[in-house]
């Protein structure tokens, strides 16, 4: 597996990846119109032509990606898909780290938030270093916890 930066030729697969990545989030909230499943083509080019995507390759297939956006001093990292049949196999935890590598000389702190119901991502989350903030309710069946880390310095 190579990650790298995404280019506009890989829009296409980087949502199809993403729509197949949401939907398990969509049916565990009974929720089919979270935000990133109403993602366009557009909205992801944007993301990519602005630097902000990163994508993990198997071979030549995108097969995960994630978005880095910088605003000052913080990173928020977002969209961060693995495809269903590859879970399990270290890709989302490298397409994190990747994108921390990628930032962490320019930013004070990294933030994300992911659902309350989704384990895995809270799991994958804190296991790399990212500690709760806080928890905002959204609807009545969702809230998103946020967490934030601290870049290490060398």
């Amino acid at each position: 597996m190579i990650i790298g930066p995404a280019s506009p030729r890989d829009a296409g697969e980087i949502l199809t990846v993403q729509h197949a990545a949401y939907v398990t989030e969509a049916q565990l909230y009974d929720d089919p119109h979270i935000v990133p499943l109403n993602d366009t083509l557009d909205d992801v080019r944007a993301a990519i032509v602005a630097g902000q995507a990163l994508v993990a390759r198997d071979g030549s297939r995108v097969v995960g990606a994630v978005r880095g956006v910088v605003d000052g001093d913080v990173c928020t990292v977002a969209r961060l898909v693995v495809a269903p049949d590859m879970r399990g196999r270290g890709i989302g935890s490298a397409l994190l780290a990747a994108v921390e590598a990628r930032e962490a000389g320019r930013v004070e702190r990294f933030v994300l938030f992911t659902g309350h119901r989704s384990a895995g991502n809270l799991r994958l989350y804190r296991g790399a270093g990212y500690v709760d903030t806080h928890v905002v309710a959204v609807t009545d069946t969702l809230s998103l916890v946020h967490l934030e880390k601290t870049p290490v310095r060398g």
